[in-house]
């Protein structure tokens, strides 16, 4: 079970860099319209998303949802998201599987696709071509 999991998280985390690094670096700060984040603030979200679910429905530690200022630019952001997705592996690779745990984990997953389904329309706005599927 626990292998499994890891692959769907190596998955998730290779198509999800794959998205970012798609985009044109100048265009991170893109936004469809004034009411959404723009790219960049929308995959730091992903990465702060997964900390936050990682702590509150993986590992049962209430965490307050409190965001730090998105990162700026493309380099800083994808750091931001390697280093979230290399957390939450740690703790996969460590944690004592329950059904909590396993939910936690689905839950945390179908947030990341949620918004990196949002991410590949803002790539196809900017004529970009989504990366291929992986899973």
């Amino acid at each position: 079970m626990k292998a499994q999991l890891l692959t769907t998280l190596g998955n998730a985390k290779d198509y999800t860099l794959n998205v970012a690094a798609a985009m044109p670096a100048e265009n991170f700060d893109f936004k469809p319209t004034a009411a959404v984040w723009t790219f960049g603030e929308l995959l730091h979200h992903i990465g702060y998303g997964i900390g936050w679910w990682e702590e509150n429905f993986i590992r049962q530690q209430p965490a307050d949802w409190d965001p730090p200022a998105a990162t700026t630019g493309k380099d800083a952001t994808i750091a931001y998201l390697n280093h979230a997705f290399s957390a939450l592996k740690k703790s996969m690779e460590h944690i004592q599987l329950s059904d909590q745990a396993v939910a936690g984990f689905y839950a945390t997953i179908d947030h990341v696709t949620h918004h990196r389904g949002q991410a590949t329309v803002y790539l196809r706005m900017n004529g970009v071509v989504p990366p291929e599927y992986i899973y």
